[in-house]
C-alpha cells in the first residue's frame, strides 16, 4: 500500500509482507482465509497493481471473503490495517496528516465519515447493487462481476427435500403400538398400563445433479457447479455428475470446503469441459452404472442443460423415460428458460419435456434460489 506525500507516493513496507499480514489479520478476525485464498489474493493484486487502492480492495474482497457475512469484518480490517500502515511512512512526515487515499474507496461501501445519513444512503446503494447482481444473467457478466458474484453463492438457499421414513419409531402421538403396549402391561403383571404410540418420521431425500458442461453451456457451467458445491455442503445427500461427451462423477471433488479449490479439483476431473453434447449417451451411462442400482430411485434428479443434443433424440427420450420411472421427480433446468423470447423448440428439450415434472430457469442467483424451492417441494 502507498501513502501520498505531495507528489510522491511511497511504499511503507514490503508488498508481500503487507498483503500477507492483511490476510492473516482477516484470519485472526474470524474469516476462513486459507493458504489457497492467500495465494489467490497475491495473484489478484499482482494483476491489478498494488498502487490502485480500489482494485486492491476488490481483489481482497473477491478472494478472501466467503460470503456476505464476511464483508463487514473485511471492511473493518481493511480500514484498520492499511490506515495503520499509512501512519508509518519511510519519508519524513509532513506537517499535516497525509490524506488517506482509501477513503474514496470505502465511501462506496458505506464506511465514510460523512455522517449517518450518508452512511445509510451508501448502505442502501450497496444493497441495491447486490440485488441487481442477483437478477443479472451470469452468462453475460464481466470477469469482475463474476468475481464478486462468487462470494454471493453462500447466501443461496439449500434444498431440503424429505421422504417418509420406512420404519415407525416411538412417539407421543400417532398410531397405537400394540407390541410396546403389551410389554408395558406384562411389566405391570397384566394390569392396565399407558398406551404406547408410534409414527413414521421423515428422512432426507437424495438429490442428484446432472450438469451439462458442453461448449453451449460453458458460460453457465461454472455457476451451476458453484450451486452444486453449495448444495453438497448442506447436509442433504447430494450427488453431482457432469455431462458432455461422457459422464463424470464429481461429488468427491465438490466435498472440499473451499469453493475455489473444489471447483479447481472438479475441473481437473472433467476431461470433456466445453466439448460436444451427447446427453442421451451420458444419461444411459448414468442409469446403467449408478441410477438403476439405486442412486436415482426415489431421488429428485435435476438435469441442468440447454437441450442441445448431437446424438439421436430417440436415445435421449428413451433414457428420460427410464429416469422418470426411477426418480421421485425429474427437474430440468435450462439457462435460457427465463429469457424473453425463449421457446423450448430444441430437439433435446422437445424429446425430454414429456418426462419431466418441472421445467425451470437457471441463469441468475434469483432463479437458483427458486430452483432450491422446487427441489425442496420434491
Amino acid at each position: 500500500m502507498t501513502t501520498t506525500t505531495g507528489d510522491t507516493a511511497v511504499l511503507t513496507t514490503a508488498p508481500d509482507a503487507l498483503l500477507l499480514g492483511f490476510a492473516r489479520a482477516l484470519r485472526a478476525a474470524g474469516l476462513a482465509v486459507t493458504p489457497d485464498r492467500e495465494a489467490g489474493y497475491l495473484a489478484a493484486v499482482a494483476t491489478v497493481g498494488l498502487g490502485d487502492e480500489r482494485a486492491t480492495y476488490w481483489a481482497g474482497r473477491a478472494t478472501l471473503t466467503g460470503g456476505p457475512d464476511d464483508i463487514l469484518r473485511y471492511d473493518q480490517v481493511f480500514s484498520a490495517w492499511f490506515t495503520a500502515r499509512q501512519e508509518k511512512p519511510r519519508t519524513p512526515a509532513p506537517a499535516q496528516t497525509p490524506p488517506v487515499v482509501q477513503a474514496d474507496l470505502l465511501d462506496d461501501e458505506g464506511e465514510g465519515d460523512d455522517g449517518g445519513e450518508d452512511r445509510t444512503e451508501q448502505i442502501h446503494a450497496t444493497a441495491s447493487s447486490t440485488e441487481v447482481l442477483r437478477q443479472r444473467d451470469v452468462g453475460a457478466m464481466t470477469v469482475d462481476e463474476k468475481a464478486l458474484l462468487a462470494s454471493m453463492f453462500a447466501s443461496l438457499h439449500r434444498p431440503r427435500p424429505v421422504r417418509r421414513a420406512t420404519r415407525a419409531t416411538p412417539s407421543r402421538r400417532g398410531t397405537l403400538d400394540p407390541r410396546r403396549t403389551l410389554r408395558r402391561q406384562l411389566r405391570h403383571l397384566g394390569e392396565p398400563a399407558d398406551l404406547a404410540w408410534r409414527r413414521r418420521g421423515t428422512r432426507s431425500r437424495r438429490v442428484v445433479l446432472l450438469v451439462d458442461v458442453s461448449g453451449s453451456m460453458s458460460t453457465y457451467a461454472d455457476s451451476l457447479l458453484r450451486v452444486a458445491h453449495h448444495w453438497v455442503g448442506g447436509g442433504t445427500p447430494v450427488e453431482v455428475f457432469t455431462m458432455g461427451t461422457r459422464l463424470t462423477h464429481v461429488t468427491r471433488a465438490l466435498r472440499q470446503r473451499d469453493p475455489e479449490r473444489a471447483l479447481r479439483s472438479a475441473g481437473e476431473t472433467v476431461p470433456d469441459w466445453s466439448g460436444g453434447t451427447r446427453l442421451g449417451e451420458a444419461l444411459k451411462a448414468f442409469l446403467d452404472r449408478w441410477g438403476q442400482r439405486g442412486m436415482a430411485r426415489g431421488a429428485v434428479v435435476v438435469v441442468c442443460s440447454d437441450g442441445w443434443e448431437r446424438g439421436g433424440v430417440e436415445l435421449l427420450a428413451a433414457q428420460m423415460a427410464r429416469l422418470r420411472s426411477l426418480a421421485h421427480r425429474v427437474v430440468w433446468v435450462n439457462p435460457h428458460r427465463g429469457k424473453d423470447g425463449y421457446l423450448p423448440v430444441q430437439q433435446g428439450i422437445v424429446a425430454s419435456l414429456p418426462h419431466c415434472h418441472a421445467f425451470v430457469a437457471g441463469h441468475t442467483l434469483h432463479t437458483f434460489d427458486e430452483l432450491a424451492e422446487v427441489v425442496t417441494r420434491g
